[in-house]
């Protein structure tokens, strides 16, 4: 029975150490891993053509503690930093001991306004030269 009592974490790192990132709004990961098959006036299906893999994230958290600023002063220096997201508390809940995404830079950020209710956001997207993904079962994988 999975523990729903887990959170997923999101911490990045710079080389002054770890950073924890919450609360998270959101947090969405893509890999574009472009595969064509290859076909021939001869033959269909002879072979794959493998385009180069693309990581990209969004990840959204209030405008309100130090999370936004710190992500706002990556942006704006164009620091790489990693991003893992992993369980928190040990529970159950998903699929993956970690995911790690490395060297990523953000390529934009976009703050909401600010309103009488309710704590402004801010949304960073970027992408991610490295990735790395370890399941609770099978084996680890890569991307360089």
């Amino acid at each position: 029975m999975p523990d729903w009592n887990s959170r997923l974490a999101v911490s990045w790192q710079d080389a002054a150490g770890s950073h924890l990132i919450t609360p998270i709004d959101s947090f969405t990961p893509s890999f574009s891993l472009s595969t064509e098959v290859l076909h021939s006036i001869e033959a269909t299906h002879i072979g794959v053509v493998q385009s180069p893999k693309s990581i990209t994230f969004s990840l959204s958290v209030k405008a309100i503690g130090d999370s936004a600023a710190q992500l706002t002063s990556l942006a704006l220096a164009g620091t790489p930093f990693d991003l893992i997201v992993q369980e928190n508390d040990g529970g159950f809940a998903w699929s993956f001991v970690k995911v790690l995404l490395r060297s990523c830079y953000i390529t934009s950020a976009t703050p909401t306004n600010a309103t009488i209710s309710g704590a402004p956001s801010a949304t960073f997207s970027g992408f991610s030269l490295a990735a790395e993904a370890e399941p609770k079962t099978g084996s680890s994988v890569s991307i360089p």
